[in-house]
């Protein structure tokens, strides 16, 4: 008989990259697409932290400190949408940019929108597509905090 083992729900730290691009919450309850986004991200140069849902990524953004935030939409204890709206209402994470990585139907763009949310990818997504608009969404917070923490435009 096999055995098996189980632990609790926990983030993921990447290895620190000297001179990354940036840090990225990578928030999915699919250990696949976790996996995935994690990878194509860590290619190009960015440090990335894992989260398995909305909730748990709430737990650990503030240690974490991200550059930017990908979200799934279904998950268990909090969704994407849930998640979003929480960072947006919470002043210390207001201006996090924040990706919607999921179908993208019409239904959750406009949930998305109403959320608060930056910008959309759409599952599957090509990783040179996901890779462009994280990178957007970092330089967009890095030229925010430069100027002096102006609020990030809408619409990638």
């Amino acid at each position: 008989m096999a055995k098996t083992r189980t632990r609790g729900l926990r983030a993921t730290y990447s290895r620190v990259v000297p001179g990354a691009s940036g840090r990225v919450l990578v928030v999915d309850d699919n250990k696949v697409i976790r996996q995935l986004i994690k990878v194509n991200l860590e290619l190009e140069g960015f440090e990335v932290v894992t989260a398995n849902d909305g909730a748990e990524c709430l737990d650990i953004v503030h240690r974490v400190r991200p550059d930017a935030i990908t979200l799934d939409v279904v998950m268990p204890r909090l969704d994407g949408f849930g998640a979003a709206a929480q960072l947006r209402a919470d002043p210390r994470t207001r201006h996090l940019p924040v990706a919607i990585v999921s179908a993208c139907t019409q239904h959750e763009v406009e949930a998305g929108i109403a959320a608060g949310v930056d910008a959309f990818v759409a599952k599957p997504f090509e990783p040179a597509e996901l890779v462009r608009v994280v990178r957007r969404l970092v330089e967009r917070k890095d030229r925010r905090e430069r100027k002096g923490g102006a609020p990030a435009g809408r619409g990638l």
